[in-house]
């Protein structure tokens, strides 16, 4: 039986609603058939959460002997440790663990919380050799051991808040405890939260910098690799064997699609952190810019817009051009190819329209609807999760773009509701409580 701590840091991995998602884009891209997050410590190896297209045979609760694992060197150096094939690497083709896992290929990262302490890996492995030293595949991993670790950080601190509150209403509950007690109580309660949110408020400056290193450290060499395709492209191409050029394309590709997950990941993560600064705004200009900005989208495609009056509202300027850009954009990409694309944006003020809503609040409800390919009703809640494409066309979305659009809403203290039908178009309607 697993210690109580144990079972709480499996909890926990569970509770990041990003987790499977993320280890079935580590198989996806590396062609690996296990990816698991694990918790390590100087004598246990714990399994948290599994992908398992192999029949390894982990699930999470699971303990291998931490000295049968390369995490336990991982664990000491704290650095990554990458294998592309076992049979031909100089320093682990003669190790125990590939022998005895029967592996040929293997990658591991630490996952270090934001306050410097070790929590454990994201590994995955495979009985086949990989290609898993490319740059891409690298960061892919460091990117998304972040993304755990702060996620992690922040439910760690959470649950901390929640036992502490608890054992405060179970103090409360109890008539027998002296006022002065209580007041103690309150007080030690208080410095904790006031502890947390110190806290928080540094893990906020930490993701500014992750933010600008992810802009920054990680997009420059993307920017190079495109620099050198498009030489080779213009100067070689003749030079290339039909194989290689096909190749060649993938490459151009799979670093064109790896910008744009970095651009979206950057911009989900700066609609939290965002300074918010609330303005009224004329939104009929807001989304004449927006249409302006993406001319070239729909350059060549028959499209209609019907911008409707939409008077003007407070809101973080920033913000809602996002929001409207990546709405807009969304139509354009799904456009149905049989018909011309009409899209429409209207507004007016209700109340009480939805049961989410309060009934003596005055909203104002924003609609963008199109005549597009659209999607099925059941979908109308899974659309806003974290890299959840319906539509999986090569480079068409990263999935994130209806996310950031959530959390724009949620920012401005509102709702979203999402409506399609299948070949005949999508309508997402947003309520903006007006003061």
């Amino acid at each position: 039986m697993l210690e109580d701590h144990f079972k709480q840091d499996i909890i926990n991995i569970e509770n990041i609603t990003i987790v499977p998602t993320l280890l079935n884009v580590v198989c996806q891209t590396t062609g690996m058939g296990f990816a698991a997050i694990a918790r390590v410590t100087d004598d246990r190896w714990i399994t948290c959460s599994v992908q398992d297209n192999v029949q390894f045979g982990l699930k999470p609760g699971d303990e291998l002997q931490i000295k049968t694992t390369i995490c336990d060197d991982i664990r000491k150096n704290r650095r990554a440790v990458i294998i592309d094939n076992v049979s031909e690497d100089p320093e682990y083709h003669n190790h125990h663990t590939p022998a005895m896992y029967k592996l040929q290929s293997y990658i591991s990262v630490p996952i270090i919380r934001k306050d410097g302490s070790f929590f454990g890996t994201l590994c995955a492995i495979d009985p086949k050799p990989n290609s898993l030293k490319e740059f891409k595949v690298r960061e892919m991993f460091n990117l998304f051991a972040d993304l755990i670790a702060f996620h992690l950080t922040v439910i760690e601190q959470e649950t901390e808040n929640e036992i502490a509150l608890k054992e405060k209403n179970n103090l409360l509950k109890k008539t027998e405890v002296e006022k002065k007690e209580i007041q103690k109580l309150n007080s030690d309660i208080e410095k904790k939260l006031l502890q947390k949110n110190i806290s928080l408020e540094k893990m906020n400056s930490e993701l500014e910098a992750f933010n600008y290193i992810s802009s920054h450290d990680l997009q420059e060499p993307l920017r190079k690799i495109q620099l050198f395709t498009d030489t080779i492209e213009r100067e070689e191409a003749h030079n290339l064997s039909e194989k290689g050029k096909a190749a060649f394309h993938k490459i151009k590709m799979s670093a064109y699609r790896m910008q744009n997950l970095i651009s979206d990941l950057l911009i989900y993560s700066k609609t939290k952190f965002d300074d918010r600064k609330f303005e009224l705004k004329d939104l009929n200009q807001i989304a004449q810019d927006v249409i302006e900005d993406l001319t070239d989208e729909f350059d060549n495609k028959n499209v209609v817009f019907d911008i409707q009056p939409l008077g003007k509202l407070s809101v973080i300027e920033f913000q809602f051009r996002q929001l409207l850009y990546n709405l807009i954009s969304n139509s354009l990409k799904f456009a149905s190819p049989g018909r011309d694309l009409i899209i429409t944006v209207s507004a007016k003020m209700t109340n009480g329209e939805l049961e989410k809503l309060s009934p003596l609040t005055k909203y104002y409800k924003i609609t963008i609807s199109d005549n597009g390919i659209g999607f099925d009703q059941q979908y109308n809640e899974k659309i806003f999760g974290l890299f959840q494409a319906l539509h999986t066309k090569p480079l068409k979305s990263t999935g994130i773009g209806l996310t950031i659009v959530k959390r724009i809403v949620e920012n401005h203290n509102g709702f979203i509701k999402a409506e399609g039908i299948l070949n005949q178009g999508a309508k997402f309607e947003i309520f903006i409580p007006v003061e």
